[in-house]
């Protein structure tokens, strides 16, 4: 059953940064009400990154929230506009993905989007079904619709071109790619972060020009990442992704600057305005920061592992890491960014000389004599995601921290 069109708004308006046009929101709301059909909502996905983190997961939460007053989601693979990259936020032009890594990628966003959204009430689509069968002629019709100056009031393609770096033609089509995807959906609402503002206005556009109805833009806030300052990114390893492990999930979470905790209890979570205002009066009153993000943790990890391996994630992280078993004055070894799992570090751990050799340590473990954080490893523990700060540890005294 849906709630009235102004109760629907007010939980669509809830943590959103801008709606384009709020009034025209609502009068679709009217529509869909009294009509009892539900509204399509979009959102397009850039299939460069396989992983999907909160950052993401922001604006799915708030689809979900649609999908909850009983509206649809239209999730579109940008399979064929993969093949370009979008130029967002880019100091130079992105490298063309190949359709098997563009339908690798693609197949591993839709087994983890589900952990949010309602399956029944989506559908999943793929830009090229449409995209790929434009000609040539059809290609200058959608170029016409827009012009240069405006492409070029991107703030990205603007500083590209006075710093004087190439911008491909090709990479001009992007938005009006994006736009087109609108079209062919007619759709109703999107969503996005901020980052995507052009774009999606470009789909408003788009439907104009074509007869049809403009989409409603919804732009959410972008979420920061554990450094407190750069927007979530896997390249930037300050993500946290919902498809990593419960510990690795919860211990990221107590990780995040004070200063985030309210964002994320705003963004990540399902709760309700009042009780993070709760939340937000008690941090002011002094409470302890650190067990409003032991709450928080709690909450964000069950959301997408479930409450027994919430527990289980928490016993893990106060045995690991609240207890003082580890010397704090220990050598750091630093990693980079792509190796990420215990068995990708071997070779570092070998040229500093605190293993011998891969077998050495092996049988170490075998033998019960090396730790991590202060647990004893297992063979299987080999595949384990690093974070920062974790604690490698052989037998008594030999103590290293990795650090990415």
């Amino acid at each position: 059953m849906f709630l009235t069109p102004k109760e629907q708004l007010a939980i669509i308006k809830k943590g959103a940064n801008k709606i384009v046009d709020e009034l025209e929101l609502l009068q679709k709301l009217e529509r869909s009400f009294q009509e009892k059909k539900p509204l399509t909502i979009k959102l397009g996905l850039d299939p460069s990154a396989p992983d999907i983190h909160l950052g993401h997961a922001v604006v799915l939460r708030k689809i979900k929230q649609l999908q909850d007053l009983g509206h649809h989601a239209v999730i579109v693979i940008g399979d064929f506009t993969g093949r370009i990259g979008d130029p967002t936020g880019k100091s130079k032009g992105r490298v063309a993905l190949s359709d098997e890594l563009v339908g690798e990628n693609a197949k591993t966003y839709c087994e983890q989007i589900f952990k949010v959204l309602d399956e029944e009430k989506t559908t999943i689509r793929f830009n090229s079904e449409w995209l790929a069968k434009l000609n040539f002629e059809e290609v200058i019709q959608l170029a016409a619709t827009t012009s240069v100056a405006r492409i070029l009031e991107r703030e990205d393609f603007q500083k590209r071109y006075h710093q004087q770096i190439p911008i491909g033609m090709h990479e001009f089509f992007y938005p009006l790619m994006q736009a087109y995807d609108s079209v062919e959906l007619k759709a109703d609402i999107e969503l996005g972060g901020t980052d995507q503002t052009f774009n999606i206005l470009m789909g408003r556009t788009l439907q104009r020009h074509r007869g049809l109805e403009k989409q409603i833009a919804i732009f959410m806030p972008l979420l920061e990442g554990l450094d407190g300052v750069e927007k979530m990114s896997k390249s930037l390893g300050n993500y946290i992704g919902i498809h990593e492990a419960p510990e690795v999930m919860f211990k990221k979470i107590m990780e995040i600057p004070d200063s985030l905790i309210i964002k994320y209890f705003e963004l990540a979570t399902d709760e309700h305005p009042l009780q993070v205002q709760a939340i937000q009066e008690r941090l002011r009153m002094g409470e302890n920061p650190r067990d409003l993000k032991l709450h928080l943790a709690e909450i964000v990890t069950a959301l997408y592992h479930g409450h027994a391996a919430t527990m289980d994630a928490k016993s893990y992280f106060e045995a690991a890491f609240q207890k003082k078993v580890i010397p704090t004055n220990i050598p750091t070894l630093l990693l980079e960014i792509d190796k990420e799992r215990i068995e990708d570090i071997i070779p570092q751990l070998i040229s500093i000389h605190f293993i011998q050799s891969k077998s050495d340590f092996l049988r170490l473990i075998k033998q019960n004599g090396v730790s991590l954080n202060g647990e004893k490893m297992a063979a299987d523990d080999l595949s384990r995601v690093l974070m920062n700060e974790d604690v490698l540890q052989i037998g008594k005294k030999r103590f290293l921290k990795l650090n990415k």
